[in-house]
């Protein structure tokens, strides 16, 4: 038996209108969230035009015409301003008649590329029992016929399996927030043997090592501990004549582990490093989950998600922007401080979820409003632009490619000393005390 898809009633509106607007064909992506049970679709976003593209609203009259790489950065972008527990979950097409042959294949082919960018950037991985389906939605401009298969997109071999898609009236409505602040110390050395530039990687293959430490961390829902299999909601009533519940799960407690366990015993090992890569601060994260019977794995599950790609996608942002505006190779030989990204929220109609964005200090609203009506085609009212945390800042100090002897044995004896101090625990409490408001990224050497 296919998937049921349940779909906010809004959507068929904005599908209809787009298929008269974009003529012979528009493509999008829709978002929700998928899950054992249910999936659910809350919206939809075609995909933004190109220039050329803009005045008249055509496209080129062939599908094999459709910009795969720019479906898929459409498609990057997007994910980076999804909360915890949403994602691309699908892609639409809108064609005329004479291109509905056509259709199936251009979506299998996006889907399939679509994934593919998705997850090269995550820093986790997806759990056995997992969901991998994703909805292939075919519209005919004409008729508004809908047609919805899935493929499952951890076989490159899937072939179409048909697929319910049932529209929904406040299904947006409907869903249960979780927010946590998260205090983050992340020390990355940077060995002596490696590319002294190279931040960007060095500072991913640290993140993969924090991610492994969120993934193990315990978390406290209004101060407890649940069971993995409990219902979310257990204990807590509905208002009666509502769908809402009588309190919100908003309380959440990260706490990351000192020790793994005699199993998980980790060794000192001596580095010889030519400086480091510090990642200090506090971020605010937030994940939705759907609230008919959410269980608690579900929830941490996506909580910790977003705890995870919400620090590599701030990161990522940053190189980014140094990279547009420093190039690839320019190298600094002074301190120099710059200001991360800070995480905002802001909301959608008929919606009790918010969608999540990145600013910069210099960033003003308007930038903020174009990216939303470009990204995701929504008008944003600059009062409804909710910025969560304080200014972040980034202080790079780069590295003395010339280390002589007697500073090698230095940086060598600090390292297994720094090992040391954290396998007994000594650094974690340091964090929680003194980088409660403030989210930095510093590089330096000795």
């Amino acid at each position: 038996m296919g998937r049921t898809y349940f779909v906010e009633e809004a959507i068929g509106q904005y599908l209809s209108d787009l298929s008269t607007k974009f003529k012979p064909y528009v493509t999008g992506l829709l978002i929700g969230q998928c899950s054992s049970q249910r999936d659910y679709v809350i919206r939809a976003v075609r995909t933004p035009p190109k220039e050329e593209q803009k005045e008249g609203n055509t496209s080129p009259s062939k599908l094999e015409s459709i910009d795969e790489e720019w479906v898929t950065a459409h498609a990057s972008q997007v994910a980076q301003m999804l909360p915890g527990g949403l994602l691309v979950l699908g892609v639409f097409i809108i064609a005329t008649p004479e291109l509905s042959k056509e259709s199936q294949n251009a979506l299998r082919k996006l889907i399939f590329s679509v994934e593919k960018s998705l997850t090269k950037r995550r820093l986790w991985k997806p759990a056995e029992e997992e969901v991998s389906d994703r909805a292939a939605l075919q519209v005919c401009s004409a008729t508004k016929k809908i047609v919805c298969r899935t493929y499952d997109v951890q076989d490159p071999k899937s072939s179409a399996k048909p697929a319910d898609w049932k529209y929904q009236s406040a299904l947006s409505a409907s869903w249960l927030s979780l927010d946590c602040t998260v205090n983050v110390n992340i020390h990355i050395p940077l060995l002596a043997t490696s590319s002294n530039h190279d931040l960007e990687k060095n500072t991913k293959n640290g993140l993969n090592r924090w991610s492994k430490q969120i993934e193990d961390s315990v978390f406290l829902i209004n101060g407890q501990v649940k069971d993995n299999d409990t219902e979310l909601l257990e204990g807590q009533k509905k208002l009666r004549g509502n769908t809402q519940y009588s309190t919100q799960i908003s309380d959440v407690k990260v706490l990351t582990q000192l020790s793994q366990g005699s199993s998980h015993r980790s060794t000192a090992t001596v580095q010889v490093c030519s400086g480091s890569i510090n990642l200090k601060g506090a971020v605010k994260c937030r994940a939705y989950v759907h609230n008919n019977k959410p269980k608690v794995k579900e929830a941490v599950q996506a909580l910790k998600r977003d705890i995870i790609n919400t620090l590599s996608d701030r990161c990522e942002i940053l190189f980014e922007d140094l990279i547009i505006n420093e190039g690839h190779h320019k190298k600094n030989f002074e301190r120099v401080y710059h200001v991360l990204p800070q995480r905002l929220f802001v909301p959608f109609a008929g919606s009790s979820v918010m969608l999540s964005d990145y600013k910069f200090g210099d960033e003003a609203a308007g930038e903020i409003q174009e990216r939303f009506v470009e990204m995701l085609d929504q008008s944003v009212q600059a009062e409804d632009i909710h910025i969560a945390e304080e200014v972040n800042t980034v202080d790079i100090c780069p590295v003395n490619e010339n280390v002589d002897d007697t500073q090698q044995k230095q940086l060598t004896k600090a390292t297994l000393l720094l090992k040391l101090q954290q396998n007994m625990g000594v650094v974690i409490a340091a964090a929680v005390a003194v980088f409660a408001s403030i989210f930095s990224f510093n590089y330096f050497s000795d």
